[in-house]
C-alpha cells in the first residue's frame, strides 16, 4: 500500500504536469526566436538547456516520497499523495466515539432488573448477545459469564437500533430506546426514571424486552482512550478549528464525553446515514472534513469525507475505505500524522519557489549579464537540483513539536 501511495500523484505533482504542457513548449519557441533574431546558436542552446525545469519535476515527488516513508514508520499510512494536500488545509475533524475516542471495551457499570425469573431473562439476553459482535453486546456477554444458554431463531438485526429475535418461542428485543419504541414497548415511569439516571452517569443503554415487555436495562461505560485529551489540543493547534463527535449513542453520554474532552460539537443518536448527511452538510459550506473511525458503519463517512482516517485495529471494511491508517489503533498519531502533512505541503512549495526561482534567475542573467554562460548555468541548475532533492529528505527525519 505504501508502494502504490508513493506511484499515485499529489494535486501540486497534476499542477507540474499541466505547467510543463505549456511551459516546455515556450522554451522551446523563446530559443527558436532568439536563435533567429541573434543567429547565436550557442546563445540559443544555452537559454534551452537552462529553461529545463528539472528541480521543479523531482522537488515534489521527492517531498511526497519522504513524508510518506516517515509516516510509515511512525505507524501513519497515508495512501496516496493526493491525500497530503487536503489534510494539510483541514478545517474540521469528525470523531465516532466508541472505538475512536475512547477504548473500545466498554464494561457493564449499571443494571435494573424488571423480573422474577431473573436468570431465564439474562439467558435470553445473553443468547442474543452472542449473536452480535458489537463492543456493546460484547460487554454484556462478559458482564453476565456463564449461564444457560438458548438457542436464536429469526434474528433481525435493526439498523442503529439493536437485534429483536425469537428465543424459545419468546419474541425478544434487545437495544436502545428507539428499538424499544419501535416495538411498541411500554416504559413505565421507573424504567424511564432509571433511563435518565443511567444517561446522566455517562452510559450507554441496552434494554431488553420479553413479549412486548421491559424485562431489563444495563448501563454501559467505555473509557476515554488515555491522552486524546492532550491530542485533541495539539490538533487545534495545528489549525483544527472544529472537533466534532457523532455517535449512535444516547445524547447524554455523548455530551459527557464532549464535555470531558472539549469538543467543539457532539451529536447523539446518529445513524450511519446520519453521520454521512451530517458530513455532506459541512462540506456544502465549504469546510474540508477528516472522519475518523474504525467500525463498518463507519464506512460511508470515511468514503465520503474528503480525508477518510481509520484507526488500525477497526473493521476491515473501515480501513479499506479510509485514506490514512493510523496502525495499532494509537490515538497519538493523529496529531503527528496532521503535522506532517503540513510540514510535507510546506516543503512541496518550498521546492516548487527554488526551481522556479532558480530557472528564472538563469534566464534572466542570460539576457541581462555578461557573465552567465553554459557552463556556470549547468552547474547552478544540477545545484538546485541537488537542494530540492536535499530539502525534500528533510521530511524523513521530521518530529511533532512538543
Amino acid at each position: 500500500m505504501v508502494e502504490e501511495a508513493q506511484d499515485s500523484k499529489s494535486e501540486a505533482e497534476r499542477f507540474i504536469d499541466r505547467f510543463s504542457k505549456y511551459y516546455t513548449p515556450a522554451v522551446l519557441v523563446l530559443s527558436f526566436i532568439v536563435w533567429i533574431f541573434s543567429r547565436d546558436i550557442e546563445l540559443a542552446i544555452t537559454i534551452l538547456v537552462l529553461g529545463c525545469p528539472g528541480a521543479l519535476v523531482i522537488g515534489v515527488p521527492v517531498s511526497n516520497v519522504a513524508g510518506i516513508g516517515n509516516g510509515a514508520r511512525h505507524g501513519v499510512l497515508l495512501k496516496g499523495s493526493e491525500v497530503i494536500s487536503d489534510f494539510s488545509r483541514l478545517d474540521t475533524m469528525v470523531f465516532d466515539k466508541t472505538g475512536t475516542l475512547t477504548i473500545g471495551n466498554p464494561k457493564v457499570a449499571d443494571k435494573e432488573i424488571y423480573a422474577d425469573n431473573v436468570y431465564e431473562v439474562l439467558g435470553y439476553l445473553a443468547s442474543v448477545e452472542k449473536e452480535s459482535d458489537h463492543p456493546l453486546a460484547k460487554a454484556v456477554v462478559e458482564y453476565i459469564g456463564d449461564i444457560k444458554l438458548y438457542t436464536v431463531e429469526k434474528t433481525d438485526v435493526v439498523k442503529g437500533g439493536g437485534i429483536v429475535a425469537h428465543v424459545e418461542g419468546h419474541k425478544v428485543a434487545v437495544g436502545n430506546v428507539a428499538l424499544m419504541e419501535q416495538e411498541n414497548i411500554l416504559l413505565s415511569e421507573k424504567a424511564r426514571a432509571d433511563i435518565a439516571r443511567f444517561e446522566k452517569n455517562g452510559n450507554s443503554l441496552v434494554l431488553t424486552s420479553v413479549d412486548g415487555e421491559l424485562k431489563a436495562l444495563m448501563g454501559i461505560r467505555d473509557q476515554i482512550r488515555p491522552g486524546v485529551k492532550d491530542d485533541l489540543k495539539k490538533l487545534k493547534k495545528l489549525g483544527v478549528k472544529n472537533l466534532v463527535v457523532l455517535s449512535g449513542d444516547n445524547q447524554g453520554t455523548v455530551d459527557l464525553v464532549a464535555r470531558e474532552l472539549g469538543l467543539t460539537e457532539a451529536h447523539g443518536h446518529m445513524l450511519p446515514e446520519d453521520k454521512a448527511t451530517y458530513i455532506k452538510e459541512l462540506q456544502e459550506k465549504g469546510q474540508i472534513v477528516a472522519f475518523v473511525g474504525d467500525g463498518v458503519n463507519d464506512s460511508p463517512s470515511l468514503a465520503l469525507a474528503q480525508i477518510g482516517i481509520a484507526m488500525g485495529n477497526g473493521t476491515d471494511v473501515a480501513i479499506e475505505t479510509s485514506d490514512v491508517v493510523l496502525m495499532n489503533s494509537d490515538f497519538s498519531r493523529l496529531p503527528y500524522a496532521l503535522g506532517l502533512t503540513k510540514a510535507t505541503a510546506n516543503n512541496m512549495l518550498q521546492n516548487i519557489i527554488i526551481a522556479v526561482g532558480v530557472v528564472l534567475v538563469l534566464l534572466a542573467s542570460v539576457f541581462f549579464s555578461e557573465w552567465m554562460n553554459m557552463s556556470i548555468g549547468m552547474l547552478v541548475h544540477e545545484a538546485s537540483i541537488l537542494v530540492v532533492i536535499l530539502n525534500g529528505m528533510r521530511l524523513l527525519r521530521y518530529k511533532l513539536r512538543k
